[in-house]
């Protein structure tokens, strides 16, 4: 039988616990209650303060933007200034741009001391993250793909970020020299914390040659050899990116260690000869078939005994978490190819490319990275 406005009717589910208490507290009549009672309004008032601050989330983080765009927390570490100094420098009314370092302070960016207004121990943390302001900025294009987050999820609309990673969707030689040095830059520019934490977390002592694929300018390659200086490294990316990555051995006093080798992973067979492989940020820009692909390619150029490093943001899969969960998803999803997968799904990914010995080491900044690690069996 079926109701005719509203469609079939569903069977009664069976009692569940989550489900009642989802309904009680979802009434009106017991956010009231509990927001006055003495043993539960402490519960009321965290979780009203965290769906607050989940509502105001884009506004917190354009109050971020703001601040970096006008150098705000650099013009404010080393000692405090009141607003109208900042004035001239900014070229924001004094009313705003008081504004503008109430919200910084509120967000535990500065801090207000009298009339004056100085970078706190967070902002400061800002400044010292490699790339950080960079991304930030690079972050007007997410937001304006995410202005309409439902037509995003129903694939209704042409990004921005798709044009500014074309790459991704399998171009090679066509692709625009300036494209694929804006892409390398700004992936450079963040390298480091990722080659800390992945370096932290693995240890290459046993290497004789690493083989970088996807690599960019060779900034975890540079970070290797600093770490490693027995160490023999090949870099593997697009032409556009080698002239760059040339540049910056050189700069490194690496140029005599590395090798250099132009081509696409996605045209075929990987270089031999390197006895360990890494895929730093690779396979979360790339669809499940690209993926299964490279893996299998990698396990082809490694010897019996060869290693595979890959490391990369991730989903917490069975236990969600933020960066990979929510970011990083919606993030690739608006590249509109890849996607931020669980260590659990890349590791079934390496046994399908017949990959074995496969291990999560612990990273101690997730949000920055998350290692997944395999060898090739004897």
């Amino acid at each position: 039988m079926a109701d005719v406005a509203h469609g079939p009717v569903l069977p009664r589910p069976p009692f569940n616990l989550r489900g009642w208490r989802n309904r009680l507290v979802s009434s009106g009549g017991f956010q009231r209650w509990a927001s006055g009672f003495v043993l539960t309004r402490g519960v009321a008032r965290r979780d009203g303060q965290a769906l607050f601050d989940i509502v105001s989330g884009f506004v917190y983080s354009q109050v971020l933007v703001a601040l970096v765009e006008l150098d705000v927390l650099a013009a404010l570490r080393d000692a405090p200034l009141p607003p109208l100094a900042l004035v001239a420098r900014t070229g924001i009314a004094e009313q705003r741009l008081t504004a503008l370092l109430q919200a910084g302070a509120a967000l535990g960016l500065l801090v207000r001391l009298g009339d004056r207004f100085q970078t706190a121990q967070k902002g400061a943390a800002l400044l010292g993250v490699p790339g950080l302001a960079d991304m930030i900025r690079h972050h007007g294009a997410f937001y304006r793909d995410l202005a309409d987050p439902v037509a995003l999820l129903r694939g209704q609309v042409e990004t921005e970020l798709a044009g500014f990673w074309p790459y991704v969707f399998g171009a090679t030689g066509a692709v625009p020299a300036d494209i694929a040095a804006r892409y390398s830059d700004l992936m450079a520019a963040s390298q480091g914390l990722v080659a800390e934490e992945t370096l932290r977390a693995v240890s290459l002592k046993n290497v004789v040659h690493l083989m970088d694929v996807g690599g960019g300018t060779g900034a975890f390659l540079v970070a290797v050899g600093a770490a490693y200086p027995a160490v023999k490294m090949t870099l593997f990316d697009l032409p556009q990116v080698v002239p760059d990555a040339k540049r910056r051995f050189a700069r490194a006093g690496m140029g005599a260690r590395v090798t250099l080798v132009p081509g696409s992973f996605r045209e075929g067979a990987l270089p031999p000869g390197a006895d360990a492989i890494s895929l730093v940020r690779v396979l979360y820009d790339h669809a499940d078939e690209t993926v299964a692909a490279l893996l299998r390619a990698a396990y082809a150029a490694l010897p019996p005994g060869g290693r595979i490093l890959i490391s990369e943001p991730m989903s917490g899969g069975a236990a969600p978490e933020r960066s990979g969960d929510a970011y990083f998803a919606f993030y690739t999803m608006a590249m509109r190819t890849g996607r931020a997968r669980s260590a659990q799904e890349i590791g079934a990914a390496l046994a399908a490319a017949g990959f074995g010995s496969i291990a999560t080491p612990a990273t101690h900044r997730p949000f920055v990275t998350s290692v997944v690690t395999a060898t090739k069996p004897r």
